[in-house]
């Protein structure tokens, strides 16, 4: 049984684990639990969260009738696996993306969902800036016009040394894409339900550039603890460091993307212009407070501010204009939606759930599959609807 404040436990005791222990606290939940990759990492997590349960395994978290959701914030090739296994116990979850590394697996989690009547949530948490709100608002109304162009990109540099030691570089852990999987599918996901869109074919290509790295990192979620203190093995790289997209809309609209985890001195910068017959919008995720609106006539910078613009921007406006909100708050926005749901409140407008998450698993074997047959690959039909 749900209560007032839900009670979540975090599967994962990485940097994405932590934010969403801040975020459950933010929205109004409890932070009941935490399991790590062994009983000694669960117990240091919990001490590190301030979180009263430390759990030994998956088993002994799913069998505390306490818990009410479920944070997946594990290795990749873990979730649907592990989703299944929350699903089958009773509990909500929130997985991180992706829900699942094949689509087969994605759908598996989806028809486990719904014989449950439990909500699945994927954090793509940049539909929570409320800039991203407010370009959406004015789509809906007409302000743009018919779409011409959709054009961005995600870019980081956080793989660029050759030596950075990540469990992302093995795709036993991470799956077969990793760059796409791990950024372009936030930036697919944003840009689809902000402008509206389902992009429909797609042409890709992939570069690994950096051929060696040290492969994964002290510990391996569900496995033994590395032992000593010497360096990682270091093995061949086969997923992507880049990635450059064509898509095409069902409507025929053309779109591009490029992806990078190896820009220098881009550290997140999710970055997207939508032009349209009327007007054009741009949002840069590094500079989440403004948008740029473009006309003919000229062009102008609108900020945010919760006495102004749409409702749904203003419902997530919870600062005054000229006090920065981002990423944490977005995160906490999301979560706060999750909440609402479990505590049966309804669905809010524009929460990612597990249909959001296999429509990501689609695109990523497009993606995967265009890149290895270099041709115009579709994309899978996946429950997208279009608002």
């Amino acid at each position: 049984m749900t209560t007032p404040h839900p009670r979540s436990a975090i599967v994962g005791t990485g940097m994405i684990g932590a934010v969403h222990a801040r975020a459950v606290r933010a929205a109004g939940g409890v932070l009941h639990g935490v399991l790590g990759s062994s009983a000694a990492r669960s117990t240091q997590a919990a001490a590190d969260l301030d979180a009263p349960h430390a759990y030994p395994d998956l088993d002994a978290l799913l069998a505390d009738d306490a818990v009410d959701i479920v944070h997946l914030c594990t290795p990749n090739t873990l979730h649907a696996r592990q989703a299944l296994s929350v699903l089958a116990a009773g509990k909500h979850l929130i997985c991180e993306k992706p829900l699942a590394t094949s689509v087969a697996d994605a759908e598996r989690v989806v028809a486990a969902a719904r014989a449950a009547a439990r909500l699945v949530a994927v954090p793509f948490v940049y539909r929570y800036h409320p800039m991203v709100r407010e370009i959406r608002a004015r789509r809906q109304v007409g302000e743009f016009g018919n779409w011409q162009l959709l054009h961005g990109s995600y870019l980081q540099d956080w793989m660029l040394p050759p030596d950075t030691a990540t469990w992302r570089a093995d795709p036993a852990a991470s799956g077969p894409s990793r760059a796409f999987a791990d950024i372009g599918s936030h930036w697919c996901d944003l840009v689809e339900w902000t402008a509206g869109v389902e992009f429909t074919e797609v042409i890709a290509r992939l570069a690994t550039t950096v051929a060696q790295r040290p492969m994964g990192s002290s510990a391996s979620f569900g496995g033994p603890e590395r032992q000593g203190a010497g360096p990682l093995e270091r093995a061949a790289v086969s997923t992507e460091d880049a990635a450059v997209l064509l898509l095409r809309t069902g409507d025929g609209v053309l779109a591009n993307l490029t992806v990078s985890q190896v820009s220098a001195g881009r550290k997140n910068r999710l970055w997207f212009e939508l032009d349209g017959g009327r007007a054009s919008a741009v949002f840069d995720q590094e500079e989440p407070e403004r948008v740029w609106l473009g006309g003919l006539d000229g062009a102008r910078i609108l900020v945010r501010d919760p006495g102004q613009g749409s409702v749904a921007q203003r419902r997530l406006a919870h600062l005054p204009a000229g006090h920065a909100q981002g990423y944490a708050d977005c995160f906490t926005a999301f979560t706060r939606d999750v909440h609402q749901v479990v505590a049966g409140e309804g669905l809010p407008d524009g929460l990612p759930t597990a249909a959001d998450g296999l429509r990501s698993a689609r695109l990523v074997e497009a993606v995967l599959n265009s890149a290895g047959t270099d041709t115009w690959t579709n994309v899978g039909r996946g429950a997208l609807a279009v608002a």
